[in-house]
């Protein structure tokens, strides 16, 4: 009554074989897991240590060499990571364009410091306080200028792209801080050009 039936069933009509195959597929079987393992196997210190510093010293230098020669002609593809994509390239381009008081502050402070304390040992308290009065006007006028270049760039970001990057305008104010000469990447516009 419970237990199994003797009749055998009768078997099921067989269906047509189908092949299943995965769209999409990788097309090669999976690796075992010790043969990618064994892939991976590398020793943790290598044969000849002074053959692989040497090694890793010359691809320095020659990624230095290549980040010194994209800072000298803009070539984008090895500048350093602060200073890549078009929207830095285009503030570099409106900066470089205008002619800054902040390039020129390192310049007179250089100079007032110079004369101070050549006024101090004559005992010239006139030249002293000329010279801190310079220094703190020259100051006044570079955060005045810095605010003006900060709103230019600030507008002409926001005109020449659809999503601007964080950060530009301290960008652009940094660089404008810098003597011209000492900039890097170098100026790639002149004076009064118009940003491309």
């Amino acid at each position: 009554m419970f237990g199994r039936s003797k009749e055998k069933p009768a078997p099921a009509p067989e269906a047509p074989a189908v092949e299943l195959t995965k769209v999409g597929g990788k097309g090669r079987p999976t690796p075992r897991r010790s043969e990618a393992q064994a892939r991976n196997v590398r020793p943790l210190v290598p044969v000849d240590r002074k053959a692989a510093a040497r090694a890793a010293r010359e691809a320095q230098r020659e990624e230095r060499a290549k980040v010194q020669s994209a800072l000298m002609t803009g070539d984008e593809r090895y500048l350093p990571l602060r200073d890549r994509g078009p929207q830095k390239r285009f503030v570099r381009d409106v900066v470089d364009a205008r002619r800054n008081v902040g390039e020129y502050f390192l310049i007179i402070a250089g100079v007032s410091l110079v004369l101070s304390m050549l006024a101090t040992p004559l005992g010239s308290a006139e030249l002293v306080l000329a010279t801190t009065l310079l220094i703190y006007l020259m100051l006044a006028v570079v955060v005045v200028d810095s605010v003006v270049l900060g709103r230019k760039v600030k507008r002409a970001v926001a005109e020449r792209f659809a999503e601007p990057e964080r950060g530009l305008v301290s960008y652009g104010v940094t660089r404008a801080l810098q003597i011209r000469r000492m900039r890097r990447p170098v100026p790639m516009v002149q004076r009064g050009a118009q940003p491309r």
